[in-house]
């Protein structure tokens, strides 16, 4: 009887601790395990902002992919891959993903930082010696010529990975513009280490680590694959990310039985757009260019590219592949520039962001309605023809779009899409 009724004690005692723990507020931890920032509402208005944008005549195709703690939560793709043929978007379109491709860079060089390699403030010489004696620009004489000053510091393999090298991509610099016009670093009968040489040979327009200045560092991240694992950069990307993530359509070169696929790209102006010729937009990928490119050049498929995110907001590993360690990823996602960076090109238009290794880091949420939305924590990337991603790692969300749209999105797809994805604007308080 004494027995019986001590395990009547325990029974009720149980029961009272579980009806307590089911009536108790939730944590913040379990709250977050069960939000979900993607429902029914959310697909549709996705689904309303990308149809407006094709209806309104501003795109002739549009795609878009979100997953959410791992599982798909949205699709859709709306109008043409190729207007003109009549080819509807579809979830097989290959895009020119642009400079998506950069972040793939970055992480085939991450994973030798993780095999011990390089460490991110080694100087860049050590393993690029073109840049070994190199001087900084500061400014033309009366008689236009260029006047250099000594470096106050090595360039870093940390500056090429967040864009403070001081290597100029731009043409209107007097003086020092004119000559980076003149180095045809982009021919693609050339390669990387030509590249090097042609960057190397004239001055660096700032010094390193003073200004954020978008341009051709990812291909010198390239060159350092390329030298530290002696693999030409596209095959060590092939096989240390792209193939064991199962991206099989995300490369440089579209063979013939995939054409068809192959997105046309469209110009928008003065309310019009218009068709930019294939044999213009296309060239890069449709013929076996000796030059591999870093930081542009790449295509891929909606799927493929989700892939990746994944990877990444997954904190390394997809499935049961690992391709980096959760605290390489955390790096690659944290804010790398200095409050001494002032000058920051265009990365401002951005948001209130930071920026990572090869990725823009989101560092607050938007002060305005007007500016882009998004979580804190977020980072993310996008490509010339409009193209954006993002990884959200508070709601383990990911999120894909693809268009191809020049100039670059000046019709707000990506600040719409992403209201529309998010549906709040989480200002502070």
């Amino acid at each position: 009887m004494k027995k019986f009724i001590n395990v009547s004690l325990v029974l009720i005692t149980n029961l009272c601790l579980l009806l307590s723990a089911c009536n108790a507020p939730k944590s913040e931890e379990s709250t977050k395990e069960i939000s979900k920032v993607v429902d029914q509402s959310t697909v549709d208005r996705i689904d309303s902002t990308l149809k407006s944008f094709v209806d309104a005549g501003q795109l002739a195709g549009v795609s878009a992919l979100v997953y959410e703690k791992g599982e798909e939560v949205y699709f859709n793709t709306f109008g043409y891959s190729d207007r003109e043929a009549g080819t509807p978007m579809s979830r097989n379109t290959i895009v020119l993903i642009y400079s998506m491709t950069k972040p793939l860079t970055g992480t085939a060089l991450m994973t030798l930082y993780e095999d011990g390699a390089f460490q991110l403030d080694d100087p860049v010489s050590k393993y690029l010696p073109e840049f070994s004696d190199m001087q900084v620009y500061s400014g033309v004489d009366s008689s236009g010529n260029i006047m250099v000053e000594p470096l106050d510091r090595p360039i870093t393999v940390r500056d090429l990975t967040r864009h403070t090298t001081g290597i100029i991509n731009r043409t209107d610099v007097p003086g020092l513009g004119e000559k980076y016009g003149k180095l045809d670093i982009y021919n693609r009968e050339g390669n990387l280490t030509e590249m090097a040489e042609k960057l190397s040979s004239i001055p660096l327009w700032f010094q390193p680590g003073t200004q954020w200045e978008y341009g051709t560092s990812v291909d010198m991240q390239a060159l350092i694959v390329e030298r530290i694992s002696g693999k030409p950069f596209h095959e060590y990307l092939k096989e240390n990310v792209l193939d064991p993530l199962g991206m099989k359509e995300t490369r440089y070169f579209v063979p013939e039985m995939d054409r068809d696929r192959l997105a046309a790209n469209y110009r928008l102006g003065n309310d019009t757009l218009n068709r930019i010729p294939d044999e213009q937009a296309l060239s890069f990928n449709t013929k076996q260019w000796p030059l591999k490119l870093g930081g542009w050049g790449l295509t891929s498929t909606l799927d493929d590219y989700m892939q990746f995110a994944q990877m990444l907001v997954n904190e390394g590993q997809h499935g049961e592949t690992k391709i980096l360690e959760p605290e390489t990823v955390k790096l690659m996602a944290t804010d790398h520039l200095t409050d001494s960076v002032k000058i920051r090109s265009f990365l401002e238009n951005k948001g209130q962001v930071g920026f990572g290794i090869d990725f823009a880091v989101r560092l607050s949420p938007p002060a305005s309605p007007e500016e882009n939305n998004g979580e804190v924590g977020e980072f993310f990337w996008d490509g010339a023809a409009s193209t954006l991603f993002w990884v959200d790692p508070k709601n383990e969300l990911t999120a894909v779009l693809f268009v191809q749209l020049f100039p670059y999105d000046q019709i707000g797809l990506h600040k719409n899409f992403r209201d529309a994805v998010y549906g709040h604007y989480p200002f502070p308080n």
